[in-house]
């Protein structure tokens, strides 16, 4: 293989990855993405390619959507009730290779709305509002014309900026906030919890029989059951967003937690607690002590 087109792969491989996780939500299923589009890219006739960063780009664009295709079609796990993958940092500051995926606010809020899109939006939408590719490429990968890829990235558009996908403080605020919450957790003062949380705050968890629940003193009351973890918590960055990673006795990740705070008060969480998907999860190097 051509010495220059693996540095150049290697060159856009960041830029590869954040297309792919934002339109999977899955860090492993965007790392065989990356994989996939190496191995189309060592089959082709490179030196045919004229534009090849566009070429890559529309090839990870394709394997993305037969994913999101196939896993609509099997339905193997309904789309609203999917809490896409996280990627946990330091307070102090997150790794460049964190950073590429995390540019331009994916926040976890967001990369839970883009789960409810139907593939093709959701295509339409990171393409060209995230990573600026034209209409008509983006019609060449759906099949269809460029007004209707730009009707299906405009559709994607109402259903993101209807939600409330951002903080609206700064990270040090929300920090505060989710202290608050931490210490009414573990005092077990309900009343305390519930003035932290917004009156119509959601939460959302991929494991249990409820993967969502509404309202301050339901989340309130809930989280009161799970007071024994917050005993066991550090501070992180989820998403780019102030979070908690709390253990079991055994040393055991428990769960991780992403916080929306807005007006001060929490607005949205989201909760992983599946252990496969936390056992996937990079988290050697934010770690602290296990209290």
């Amino acid at each position: 293989m051509d010495e220059w087109l693996i540095k150049t792969f290697e060159k856009n491989r960041p830029r590869l990855r954040a297309v792919a996780y934002r339109m999977l939500g899955s860090l492993t299923e965007a790392e065989d993405a990356v994989q996939e589009t190496w191995l189309r890219l060592h089959r082709s006739e490179a030196g045919a390619i004229d534009n090849l960063e566009g070429w890559l780009t529309t090839v990870i664009a394709r394997v993305c959507l037969d994913v999101l295709r196939l896993r609509k079609a099997r339905q193997e796990e309904p789309l609203d009730d999917h809490v896409p993958d996280l990627i946990i940092s330091r307070e102090d500051g997150m790794d460049p290779e964190h950073e590429a995926l995390l540019a331009d606010s994916v926040g976890m809020a967001l990369l839970v709305i883009l789960e409810t899109l139907a593939p093709s939006e959701r295509l339409a939408l990171v393409l060209h509002d995230m990573f600026a590719v034209r209409f008509e490429e983006v019609a060449s990968i759906l099949g269809c014309s460029t007004v209707g890829a730009r009707q299906l990235a405009s559709r994607a558009r109402r259903k993101v900026q209807g939600a409330t996908i951002f903080p609206d403080v700064g990270l040090k605020q929300q920090r505060t906030v989710v202290d608050a919450f931490l210490a009414a957790v573990r005092s077990g003062d309900l009343e305390a919890l519930v003035a932290v949380l917004d009156p119509e705050i959601v939460i959302r968890s991929d494991e249990g029989p409820v993967r969502e629940l509404r309202g301050a003193r339901t989340v309130a009351e809930k989280a009161m059951m799970f007071s024994q973890f917050a005993q066991r918590a550090q501070p992180v960055l989820v998403n780019g967003v102030a979070g908690l990673l709390s253990w079991r006795s055994d040393g055991q990740v428990f769960s991780v937690m992403s916080f929306i705070v807005r007006g001060n008060r929490i607005a949205e969480m989201d909760v992983v607690r599946n252990p496969a998907r936390l056992r996937r999860m990079d988290m050697a190097s934010v770690i602290m002590r296990r209290i």
